[in-house]
């Protein structure tokens, strides 16, 4: 049986304060400079949330501006067909985001006179948004005082107040998701909520990194109990591994772990440590990359796709580009003219398939 989450997590008044107060004027001096943070517009704030699940900060800002100028209202997304959503995201993998986005867009034009709203629990009803991507559009557009959590908040939360929620009996030093939102929550001051949890991710995506934090640029070392700890053991692991001199602020290297979570899509699940290439997933991009390039109404039959898969490719291998691809129909990401689930494999290789219209 696993460690039992607390209740709830009690922080001391006057140590929250100073961290407050410290990682505030971090953040204004220090934070970085991202074109999301440069709007209010909660369409495009969500917009960047999504593209941000699971995918690098430098990747996403190009896309941003390139989506955003296919795509500048949620009428205008609502208006495209799916294949051009899809065609407009590549390069971002994890594509089912893309589905989703277009979704939310319909279904915001259908039942919300095409404004989208702000209040997290409204959010939560529209399809592929989940607790963070609703508290992140809430906070980030209306500046409701909510807390958010993805992956960096939870770590430097969990490190800097340690010792309210950690446990010998605990399998990491990383609280649990349940965990988290509870010090999320204890830790939010209502008057600074937008900076607050900005300034949060950016710690943990350039200072309080997973492998090395940089603790001696980290303007939470004197009140967190993490360092504190480790510094009381032999076990100091990478706490001493960077020079004095070394930049707090790392754009491209560090950026590269960061990533965001969400209950409501698959793609925000924890990164996995299987290779990615030859894999299903990396088939999939495939697929889609040689989807992409076909005009629309123009199609594909499998024998024609799967040379473009992989050079190996023989009348064996149709049924397993048929399963590949029937998944991708169920996501709603490619559509097919014939039966993926025919048996006859001459059969399964004339089904023609494209983006969807």
């Amino acid at each position: 049986m696993g460690v039992q989450p607390p209740a709830s997590i009690s922080l001391e008044s006057s140590r929250l304060q100073r961290v407050h107060t410290d990682l505030l004027r971090w953040y204004e001096e220090q934070g970085r400079r991202l074109p999301w943070r440069q709007t209010r517009d909660p369409y495009a704030i969500l917009v960047a949330e999504m593209m941000l699940q699971q995918t690098q900060v430098d990747r996403v800002m190009p896309k941003y501006a390139a989506f955003l100028a296919a795509f500048p209202t949620l009428a205008a997304l609502a208006a495209a067909s799916r294949g051009e959503v899809i065609r407009q995201w590549a390069g971002l993998g994890y594509n089912r985001r893309a589905v989703y986005l277009h979704r939310i867009a319909q279904q915001v034009v259908a039942d919300h006179n095409g404004k989208l709203p702000t209040d997290p629990a409204t959010l939560r009803t529209l399809p592929g948004i989940g607790r963070y991507t609703a508290a992140a559009v809430a906070c980030f557009a209306a500046e409701t005082p909510v807390a958010v959590l993805d992956t960096n908040v939870r770590r430097v939360l969990g490190r800097v107040f340690l010792d309210a929620w950690f446990s010998d009996d605990e399998p990491t030093e990383t609280p649990p998701e349940r965990t988290g939102w509870l010090l999320a929550e204890a830790a939010l001051p209502q008057r600074s909520a937008y900076a607050w949890n900005q300034a949060l991710m950016d710690l943990g995506a350039t200072v309080c990194t997973a492998a090395r934090p940089a603790c001696r640029v980290c303007p939470l070392a004197q009140v967190c109990a993490y360092r504190r700890r480790r510094l009381a053991t032999t076990a100091l692991g990478p706490l001493f591994g960077r020079a004095e001199s070394e930049a707090p602020v790392r754009q491209a290297a560090e950026v590269a772990g960061e990533y965001r979570a969400d209950v409501n899509d698959d793609a925000g699940s924890a990164p996995k440590s299987e290779p990615f290439q030859g894999s299903r997933r990396w088939y999939r991009g495939r697929i889609l990359a040689s989807l992409r390039p076909l005009v629309p109404g123009e199609t594909m039959t499998l024998t024609r796709l799967g040379p473009q898969l992989r050079d190996d490719f023989a009348p064996d291998h149709v049924e397993w580009l048929a399963d590949l691809l029937l998944a991708l129909v169920n996501d709603g990401l490619v559509e097919c003219h014939g039966d993926l689930r025919d048996a006859d494999k001459d059969a399964l290789a004339a089904v023609e398939v494209a983006l969807p219209a």
